[in-house]
């Protein structure tokens, strides 16, 4: 079973207004972190948040994918014991 995860990316063309709904409506917090990154923030969880056309790319597709193998098969293994 999944117990948490470490954050979640959101794209949007809309960055003001995506921010402004995150925080005043659902009470989420802003920070600026890194070059230039945005994140959403509640509790310990966490939303990056992307501008469409400028997203940010750490993990080449190859990598990404690798890694989400490596995740399933860990998941997969967790559930059989």
């Amino acid at each position: 079973m999944i117990d948490h995860l470490d954050h979640i990316v959101l794209t949007t063309a809309h960055t003001e207004q995506c921010i402004d709904f995150y925080t005043r409506v659902l009470g989420m917090k802003f920070e600026r972190f890194g070059e230039g990154r945005m994140a959403l923030k509640f509790g310990s969880q966490k939303i990056n948040l992307h501008e469409k056309g400028r997203e940010f790319h750490r993990q080449s597709d190859a990598r990404r994918a690798r890694h989400a193998r490596h995740l399933l098969h860990r998941l997969g293994a967790a559930r059989r014991t």
